[in-house]
């Protein structure tokens, strides 16, 4: 059985963001524009944050399958590809977390 990707998914909401289909909640996401994607976002986010402190295993499942098509939506808006993210995190794999996030802290300095 072939496992279901975060790039299959990337290409559903693509295909979906051009198809005009006004019955779509693609388009009629990204149709509001960025704010409200964005909007949608942290609301999917924080739903699953409550889940996972609720130790509900399966709404934070439903959750974390509604956070990950809203952050494909909000990268296809701004022209963020999942092999993009995915480069990042392989670039962050040399180095432990506290010496990435150090790295990071010291560049906004």
């Amino acid at each position: 059985m072939t496992q279901f990707s975060l790039h299959d998914l990337e290409k559903i909401i693509a295909q979906r963001a051009d198809s005009g289909d006004s019955s779509s909640w693609t388009v009629k996401l990204m149709g509001k524009g960025i704010e409200k994607a964005a909007e949608k976002l942290g609301e999917e986010a924080i739903e699953s944050v409550i889940a996972a402190v609720a130790q509900d295993k399966d709404a934070l499942r439903n959750e974390a399958a509604d956070l990950l098509y809203h952050l494909l939506v909000v990268l296809k808006m701004k022209g963020v590809s999942v092999d993009d993210v995915m480069s990042e995190l392989d670039r962050r794999t040399g180095q432990s977390g506290l010496e990435e996030k150090a790295a990071r802290s010291a560049q906004n300095d």
